[in-house]
């Protein structure tokens, strides 16, 4: 992919998934600005692209509010003349099963994740459509939101809102040129160390650089964070001009479109229905075959051994 003359945000790049997709954008030509809460990490991260021959500036701050979205774009546009790409990858964890969430824990995640992809977004398509050439949108989804995930009430509701927000844009962009897609990674993080079956071999990449193992790449389709780099340099070039609107999937080996939400059994009654007709029909008509729900855990030979 060639993304010379294109120039790319990518929120939460100090480290993880976003550093990964920074340097891959600056790999293949892109002007990048990193963001990070985290000066140092912005710090190295910009170091590090400089070394490795691309182009990158930082910004500090934490994404959620107008004020950090607008001063992202700015700095593009300051540093590198215009904008064309911008990746909302920043997140945070307040794990805690509902009976024990907090107010503070529920806000603080959907505030990053939510509405630091919508006020993030929103900045971008303001400067995309004032350039009048369109643009890319990729953001942050999860299997969680996808499927919910014990202990997640509000990183899994953030995440579907976010699918639920490509699928809107993907409409109200289209004509202006810009495209809006989310990202659904599996890959080698400080949070899917946290599985045990994949804890070994995350520790092992990350301190020995050993190959994760095929029943993982292939099986769970779980891989590092460079091999979803890969994803969003392509949803950041022309060549995904007509991709928008879509929830795609990939880690390890594994590429994959996941599914939008639709109706998948009917039943009609004439006049409506009472609820005792839906009881009697529920377990033998609509009900018959209910939707599964959560994350799969995994179910490699490797995770079996274990």
């Amino acid at each position: 992919m060639d993304l010379n003359g294109k120039v790319a945000v990518v929120t939460g790049s100090g480290r993880g998934l976003g550093l990964a997709y920074a340097e891959a954008l600056a790999a293949a030509g892109a002007a990048v600005v990193v963001n990070d809460v985290d000066a140092g990490a912005a710090a190295a991260a910009v170091e590090g692209i400089a070394a490795a021959g691309g182009r990158a500036v930082a910004e500090v701050g934490a994404v959620g509010s107008a004020e950090t979205a607008e001063a992202l774009v700015a700095r593009a546009v300051d540093a590198f003349g215009r904008l064309d790409v911008m990746v909302t990858n920043a997140g945070v964890l307040r794990d805690r099963v509902l009976w024990k969430m907090s107010d503070e824990d529920f806000d603080a995640v959907v505030r990053v994740h939510l509405r630091g992809t919508f006020t993030c977004v929103r900045a971008a398509v303001a400067r995309m459509r004032e350039q009048g050439e369109g643009g890319r949108i990729v953001v942050a989804g999860s299997p969680a939101g996808q499927r919910g995930n014990f202990g997640q009430t509000n990183y899994a509701a953030a995440k579907a809102g976010i699918a639920a927000m490509v699928r809107t844009w993907a409409m109200e962009l289209a004509k202006a040129g810009i495209t809006a897609n989310a990202v659904i990674p599996v890959a080698a993080t400080a949070m899917t160390r946290t599985i045990p079956a994949f804890a070994p071999h995350v520790d092992a990449l990350e301190q020995h650089g050993t190959p994760l193992p095929d029943d993982l790449r292939k099986g769970e389709g779980f891989g590092t964070p460079e091999d979803v780099a890969s994803l969003v340099t392509y949803l950041a070039s022309d060549a995904s001009a007509a991709v928008t609107g879509q929830c795609i999937g990939i880690g390890g080996d594994k590429l994959a479109l996941w599914s939008h939400p639709q109706e998948v059994s009917v039943a009609y009654a004439d006049g409506g229905w009472s609820a005792d007709a839906i009881a009697e029909a529920w377990p033998v008509s609509v009900g018959r075959v209910p939707e599964t729900y959560g994350i799969p855990a995994p179910r490699t030979r490797t995770a079996a051994a274990r």
